[in-house]
């Protein structure tokens, strides 16, 4: 079992950043790809990041550009930053790890608006 704990939502206006942290703690010993999903009101909840245990990423076009995730093997932690935030940016995010069962976060709302 992978317990996954995340934390830095908040509302923040159009353009500005955001920075989201999430923890994984438990069997950690096989962890594989990490990131983050999310789930705006009324829609189906999509990718947005991940991150492999060698560093590889792979943004959604979306979000590639302004969104840089980064990843502490030795923490068992990744961090999100966003950044120029737009209001379709607008959802609950999801973290997410592979190991090799997908566990799920609680997930945390992030919210743009002026």
């Amino acid at each position: 079992q992978v317990h996954l704990v995340e934390s830095g939502g908040g509302l923040v206006q159009p353009g500005g950043s955001l920075r989201l942290s999430c923890a994984a703690s438990g069997d950690t010993s096989r962890l594989r790809a990490m990131g983050f999903y999310r789930q705006a009101p009324e829609k189906s909840r999509e990718f947005v990041v991940s991150i492999g245990s060698d560093g590889f990423t792979h943004y959604a076009e979306s979000v590639s550009g302004r969104f840089t995730i980064s990843r502490d093997n030795a923490k068992n932690t990744v961090e999100l930053q966003m950044n120029s935030l737009k209001v379709d940016d607008t959802a609950v995010y999801y973290c997410y790890a592979n190991s090799p069962h997908t566990y799920w976060g609680q997930g945390t709302q992030v919210t743009v608006s002026a």
